[in-house]
Order: C-alpha cells, then structure tokens, then sequence
C-alpha cells in the first residue's frame, strides 16, 4: 500500500487540474491507489474528530473519487449467459467495477442482485441481504447487517453491529466534496423505510423507527428532555445516544392552515433506549 500522504498530495495536483485538461498518465494509478486504501480501511471519506466528537469530510479522499469517475472510460460490463446472449445490462465507468471479494473477506453476500462498488470499506462479518446496494467511499463497520432494498449511498459511514433494514436509505454525500456526510454509529437500529441524508448523525445505539426521514434541515422534537434538535451554525443534526426516534407530527401556523386541520410530520424522540428496548430490536444470532 502507498503512503497515504503521497496519494492525497497527488490527489490534490490531479483535482486542480482545469477541465479539459489532459490529466497525467498516473492519474489512473493514483485512483486505483486511493480505492484501495478505502477498501482496506486505511483511508476514510468521513473521520470523528478526537477532540470534539464531530464528525468531518475528509475532502482530498471526496476530490480522489470524483477524479476516479473524471480519469474512468465507459466500458460494458454486462453479464451474459453461457451462449453469449446478454442477460444482465451494465455500462459503467471503467474505475468503478463491482469490488471483487472473495471468501476470505469474511462477508456474508446472500445470492439475489446484491452489488457493492469498487472503493467501499466492507468489514469482515458484514451481512448483506438481496439486493441491496454500497457505494464508493462507503464505510461498513464488522457485524453490521445491510437488509434487502437497503442503499448506502457515497461516503456514508456506518458503524459495527449496525441494523440497516429493509428499503433505509443512507443518502450518499459526493459533492460538494465540503458537505457534511452522513454517519451512523455502533449498535444503531435503522427501521424499514427510513431515509437518513445530507448533514445527520445518529450517535450510538439510537434507534430510527420505520418511516423516520432526517435530513440536515428536519427539526427532532424530544419530548425526553422536552427540547428541539436542529442543525445550526453550519454543524449537522445530531441524534443523542439512545434515542428512540419515530414518525410524529407538529400542528403548522397560520390561520387557514389551522382551519383545515392540516399537520406537518415530524421525527420524535420518544424516549431512550432500554432494556425493553434491547429486547424489542434485538437480531437473532443465527441470521448472521
């Protein structure tokens, strides 16, 4: 593996230069060096800050994957059956090939249209369920369970013994490389059809229930500790540790609004995690 701090200095050169340009001809090596430290875990595109517990961007790996797809060519990588007839149409760019495992990787795929992209951390006993999807610069921590329908999308960053259910969206945060990413800590529950996106953290055994949408501009209203979370100053939304969040609604202003009975949903953290609730999400050792 080469020294990370080569390639991100060559990332930088290579990213700055102008569109159009012809790029240098270890543009590509450069690429294939910074999709493997992302696979080995050696790199990531979002890191927690020690300090301050926030979580960061790292923009020089952002600005390496939006290069991988500038440097990439188109080629086909459909799937054809065994008298040459295409059965499966693919056309992508060349950089960005479905990631190559094998049995010593320790993931368990289960058959059924699962794909996970060139440049994604997939720790050794992730479970991914059919069909379900991770993207580059993607970070999976071990144990961790992606369910059928199940999208993580660019740079999201998730956790061990995450629970991902059927159909949650974790949204992908590529561009602009500055935004704030998406990040799930350890041992969080992710209810079916959720939608987690641009500028929200969820801290460590949160649960999300089914139907809960968090974007960077959603209000949480907790009744707990009878407060309202936002993102302010720049800094995303950040659920505490240990809440229970799920699907509420909040009365809108206005007179004529208010005449017609109409409501606005709204996530609401109705308490935080206990033992019922251990009990309540906990996953069947055999699943995995």
């Amino acid at each position: 593996m080469s020294d990370t701090r080569e390639i991100e200095r060559r990332v930088d050169a290579l990213a700055s230069t102008p569109a159009g340009a012809r790029l240098p001809d270890d543009a590509r090596t450069i690429v294939r060096q910074l999709l493997d430290a992302l696979e080995a875990g050696i790199v990531r595109a979002a890191e927690k800050d020690p300090a301050t517990g926030e979580w960061r961007a790292v923009l020089w790996v952002k600005r390496g994957i939006l290069l991988g797809f500038r440097v990439g060519g188109m080629i086909d990588m459909s799937i054809r059956s065994s008298d040459g007839d295409s059965t499966l149409s693919f056309f992508d760019k060349d950089t960005y090939p479905p990631r190559a495992l094998t049995l010593a990787d320790g993931v368990r795929i289960v058959p059924g249209g699962s794909s996970i992209r060139r440049g994604a951390y997939v720790a050794n006993g992730v479970v991914c369920m059919p069909p379900m999807y991770i993207n580059v610069g993607a970070y999976i921590g071990s144990g961790t369970m992606i369910d059928s329908h199940a999208l993580v999308g660019s740079c999201a960053q998730v956790g061990e013994r995450v629970h991902l259910s059927a159909a949650a969206q974790l949204g992908g945060v590529l561009e602009p490389v500055n935004a704030s990413p998406v990040v799930v800590e350890d041992d969080v529950v992710v209810g079916g059809n959720c939608g987690i996106y641009e500028g929200t953290v969820v801290r460590k055994r949160a649960v999300i229930g089914a139907g809960v949408v968090l974007t960077r501009g959603t209000p949480v209203y907790d009744l707990e500790r009878q407060t309202v979370h936002r993102a302010e100053n720049g800094k995303p939304l950040v659920i505490p540790e240990n809440a229970v969040v799920v699907p509420g609604a909040r009365a809108v202003k206005g007179d004529w609004g208010q005449s017609q009975g109409i409501s606005l949903q709204t996530p609401v953290i109705v308490k935080y995690r206990d033992e019922k609730t251990d009990a309540a999400t906990a996953l069947e050792s055999w699943l995995r």
